[in-house]
């Protein structure tokens, strides 16, 4: 894969000057870019490395003095890091998989494969389903039965697709990801433990011990276009009703969404976060690595959890929240302020009360 200057800021809607006819063959930090890579400097700090490799063409911020720093051409951006999404996918190799379908997969006779698709070694399309045109189904990877993908879909190697799951156009599943799985769903024939703990707040439990029955997941999942779920993340089934993603969220790696979630457009959902079953999530929500939210809450559009906060009540839109419970970031960073000045007054409180009582030992 090589491409001029000229055809690389062309392809991303980029100006290039200098010699554009420069060939590139790969990216490269600053510092280790060698002559036909394409050094990556969007930002000042970066730039500084350049002396230390042997780039003669980088890509750069809007205004650099690119001949300055010696280059023979260059690529700027007003925005280089949304820049990056253009230059890295277009110079993405791919994984290498096998055009066409593997005599390895198993496709069942009844599944509808649209024009154009890829089928990996060892990869099962059960009966029923139905993949769009373009797609690429990755080695081992699974689409159960009449479960359905839609156009230009990207199942990495393992990846899974339980029976009923529907996804729309443009969907990326990282390896392992498992959506449609049966949802932690399960209920006592009396009041269990659960709920009296729930009723009395944490009041002693003397509930009698019962065995959990299982209730059935029926709802599968629901996907819109251009989701990405990351490495063995996990979206289970819903109950009755579909668990659902909505258009654009991005789902990163070891996340796990509960039964009955409902989440908006454009979220972006951040390693080892986890949803109880039914929580809903509005649109263009940020949820940081490690954040857990308990069942049934809700949380309005554009709201932002920092990292490892713990949701345990529902949070309106356009909050930012932190900590364990979550409560508003500027509140919650009040308190670790406090916190730390705890000992100081202590100290201060012990000094008083020996001054004011004219105690001559520690209380």
């Amino acid at each position: 894969m090589q491409y001029t200057v000229g055809e690389i800021a062309t392809a991303i809607g980029l100006k290039a000057v200098g010699n554009t006819s420069l060939i590139i063959t790969a990216l490269a930090e600053p510092g280790s870019a060698n002559d036909g890579d394409l050094a990556l400097a969007g930002n000042p700090k970066y730039a500084e490395d350049l002396s230390k490799g042997a780039a003669r063409a980088a890509f750069l911020w809007d205004d650099a003095d690119w001949q300055g720093m010696g280059l023979e051409a260059a690529i700027l951006s007003g925005r280089p890091r949304f820049s990056m999404s253009r230059l890295t996918g277009l110079m993405d190799p791919g994984q290498g998989y096998p055009s066409g379908i593997h005599p390895s997969a198993i496709v069942d006779e009844t599944a509808e494969i649209g024009d154009d698709v890829s089928i990996g070694p060892g990869a099962v399309i059960a009966a029923g389903a139905r993949i769009g045109a373009g797609s690429v189904i990755g080695p081992m990877a699974y689409v159960g039965w009449n479960a359905s993908l839609g156009a230009n879909a990207y199942l990495r190697e393992h990846a899974s697709i339980g029976a009923y799951v529907r996804i729309g156009d443009r969907f990326i599943a990282q390896p392992g990801a498992r959506i449609g799985g049966d949802g932690f769903s399960y209920v006592t024939p009396e009041k269990s433990n659960v709920e009296s703990a729930r009723e009395s707040l944490g009041g002693e439990n003397e509930t009698e011990g019962q065995a959990w029955a299982r209730i059935a997941s029926l709802g599968a999942v629901l996907i819109g276009d251009d989701v990405e779920v990351g490495s063995n993340a996990t979206i289970d089934s819903g109950t009755i009703r579909p668990t659902r993603i909505g258009d654009r969220t991005k789902i990163d790696s070891l996340v796990h969404i509960g039964h009955n979630c409902v989440l908006g457009t454009d979220g972006l959902i951040c390693g080892m976060v986890g949803l109880a079953g039914s929580v809903t999530i509005g649109d263009f929500v940020v949820l940081a690595g490690k954040v857990g939210v308990a069942d049934n809450l809700s949380i309005g559009d554009r709201a932002v959890c920092g990292g490892a906060s713990v949701i345990l009540s529902s949070v309106r839109p356009g909050k930012v929240m932190l900590g364990y419970p979550a409560t508003e970031m500027k509140s919650q960073i009040d308190s670790y302020k406090a916190l730390r000045r705890l000992p100081r007054y202590i100290s201060d409180i012990a000094a008083l009360k020996k001054a004011v009582f004219k105690s001559g030992g520690s209380d």
